[in-house]
């Protein structure tokens, strides 16, 4: 069941759920994290960010960094449209361009900072999308991966948090995947190791750990 195929309240629910924990650490200590790149973002640098729904991410980026401009990317129409409203009610529309697109397609090269939010594990060819991202960024970019926390393993996930990942993995992550050519099916509790392994299966060769919540492990890729 493909992630368009879902009525507004699922999009409605999930912006509302991550987007507290985007307000509260991307810009304070996620991006900070990351090696070069808040610099580059309050000099003025290129970015986008892939498959960004209703613009949460984007939008709290490019208020932070005015300097900088800002490209959304969603394959999902409805949520693009939604996005370009809200940049227009927030006076952000002459930094920040909403562009309906899929992951392994969205256009741009030279980009200084590619970010996706929540949704690499959603992907049917994640390794395909990872490979996009890697040459749509510039010599020196930074890939931003923030995922779902998730251990390793099973029995180190059977706790509150992951127990809500778990049921979302299971009812939208898997049959979003399962719905799209490849169909790996990463779902909602991925962890490191298998995240790693998509990222230098794409032929980036830096990946590290750069930050975590409690509901988010932030990683860091370059080429």
């Amino acid at each position: 069941m493909g992630w368009h195929e879902h009525v507004d309240d699922v999009f409605h629910g999930c912006e509302k759920f991550f987007r507290p924990g985007y307000a509260a650490n991307l810009v304070s200590s996620w991006i900070p994290a990351l090696r070069d790149v808040k610099a580059k973002l309050e000099s003025g640098a290129r970015v986008a960010d892939v498959g960004c729904g209703k613009g949460a991410s984007t939008l709290l980026m490019a208020k932070a960094f005015p300097k900088s401009r800002f490209f959304g990317f969603d394959y999902h129409p409805e949520s693009i449209e939604a996005a370009r409203a809200f940049a227009e009610r927030e006076g952000l529309a002459n930094r920040v361009a909403f562009e309906v697109s899929k992951a392994k397609e969205f256009p741009g090269k030279d980009y200084d900072f590619v970010a996706v939010f929540d949704c690499l594990h959603d992907m049917g060819d994640p390794v395909g999308a990872a490979a996009h991202v890697r040459q749509s960024l510039s010599k020196d970019g930074t890939w931003m991966i923030v995922e779902p926390f998730a251990n390793d393993q099973l029995k180190d996930n059977l706790n509150p948090v992951g127990r809500v990942y778990y049921c979302f993995s299971t009812l939208l992550c898997t049959p979003c995947s399962r719905s799209q050519e490849v169909g790996l099916c990463l779902g909602g509790q991925a962890g490191e190791k298998r995240i790693g392994e998509v990222v230098t299966a794409a032929g980036f060769s830096r990946f590290r750990r750069a930050a975590e919540t409690p509901f988010n492990i932030v990683y860091e890729a370059r080429a």
